[in-house]
């Protein structure tokens, strides 16, 4: 029985660490910085202001380009510097044809589909620009967003920048809606935490930038292609950095069903960038790096999932020795994790009806992001993945 009580306990901690501790710990760490005045903030400089390229990789965007163009357009960074690229891969319902006649654009199209890794490997051999900014056409950009990414680069140090992903906030919201917004929230203020301790470990691949001269061909059958990209420039002894207020806003998954499938395609291409990156498990070679990306993100696709599983039986047993109704400690825990699950499954059913009280669909939200790293997990290990946009359907 004592074994049992040490495995809880082990369980409790990696899980409690996974998405509560680790933030606590990161905020704790800033905050002891910031009184020592141990800063780790970049320096800009205003003035520096290069050519760049806007790339968009596309997948059949016909309802997204005259949006999606407006808003580039519109983008404060002078107009003469900013060179648009879209590369539109197997699109046959007339995308390339709409983007003719847009100033400063480009596009080059395939007729074959090579999936977005495959787009945006050919197409960096047409950037010519010092820094390279990826977009999503489903996306807008903040006004702003493009003149706030290049301050950033005005530090020799930095060799990726990430924006950040905003979901539009509803004032009443089905499950999948306001889970998400949840999820970008606290996602957000994690990532500014990272990169004031050192870096970010991993880019959204709705808005982030590299220095052209880092980009190294992906291999083709890579999912999370933005992470690969951003992590493999962190890896070269550059940072990741991180502004909120350059942003990419787009709405929420249709509803959980979609949501779910997304979740599922990143969790087995969290397990295939844990592969290829596993020499960043080496915190004596990465230091800081290393500390800051398994406890962010390896956790989260590998270990802590399981514990969660294991948990189960586990509390079980021991609530059972003790006495279900005795309120001993791990009476207390079987049964608080008996009403998270009973929280979930109320948002199940809940999950298409809107509400202002969006706390509810946290723990649905949170089951289903765990259940989709367990599936996403023997999605990868059977190589079932495909590298095809498998764009989940956004509300409107």
């Amino acid at each position: 029985m004592l074994t049992l009580k040490i495995i809880c306990w082990v369980l409790l901690f990696i899980i409690v660490y996974t998405y509560v501790g680790y933030g606590i710990l990161l905020y704790t760490i800033i905050k002891i910085r910031r009184f020592l005045k141990i800063g780790n903030k970049v320096k800009i400089d205003p003035s520096y202001e290069p050519d760049v390229t806007l790339f968009i990789a596309a997948y059949n965007e016909k309802d997204y380009v005259a949006a999606k163009m407006k808003n580039t357009l519109a983008l404060e960074y002078p107009k003469e510097k900013l060179n648009i690229i879209w590369v539109t891969d197997g699109s046959d319902d007339g995308t390339p044809d709409l983007l003719k006649g847009y100033p400063n654009t480009t596009v080059y199209h395939l007729e074959e589909r090579n999936g977005k890794i495959g787009a945006m490997n050919r197409g960096m051999e047409f950037v010519k620009t010092p820094i390279v900014i990826f977009s999503d056409a489903n996306t807008n950009l903040g006004k702003e967003s493009i003149r706030r990414i290049v301050n950033l680069f005005s530090s020799t140090k930095v060799g990726c920048v990430s924006g950040e992903k905003r979901i539009v906030d509803k004032e009443s919201d089905v499950a999948s809606g306001a889970g998400e917004g949840i999820y970008w929230k606290y996602e957000s203020a994690l990532k500014k935490w990272d990169a004031e301790l050192y870096s970010v470990v991993g880019a959204a691949g709705e808005l982030f930038a590299i220095r052209t001269v880092l980009y190294k061909h992906v291999e083709k059958d890579t999912i999370l292609d933005d992470f690969i990209i951003s992590l493999r420039v962190a890896q070269e002894g550059y940072t990741i950095q991180y502004d909120p207020e350059a942003y990419a806003i787009e709405t929420a998954s249709a509803n959980v069903k979609e949501e779910f499938k997304r979740k599922i395609r990143i969790s087995a291409g969290g397990i295939q960038s844990i592969v290829r990156l596993r020499s960043l498990l080496n915190i004596f070679k990465y230091g800081t790096l290393s500390f800051q990306y398994i406890s962010h993100r390896v956790l989260r696709w590998s270990l802590t999932p399981l514990c969660l599983i294991l948990l189960i039986p586990i509390l079980t047993i021991l609530a059972a020795k003790e006495g279900f109704l005795s309120f001993g400690f791990y009476s207390v825990l079987f049964w608080l994790q008996l009403l998270f699950y009973a929280s979930a499954l109320l948002g199940w059913f809940l999950e298409n009806r809107e509400t202002r009280i969006k706390i509810l669909f946290v723990p649905y939200y949170f089951f289903i992001m765990n259940l989709s790293v367990v599936l996403g997990f023997f999605r990868y290990m059977k190589k079932s993945q495909s590298v095809n946009w498998e764009r989940a359907k956004r509300a409107s």
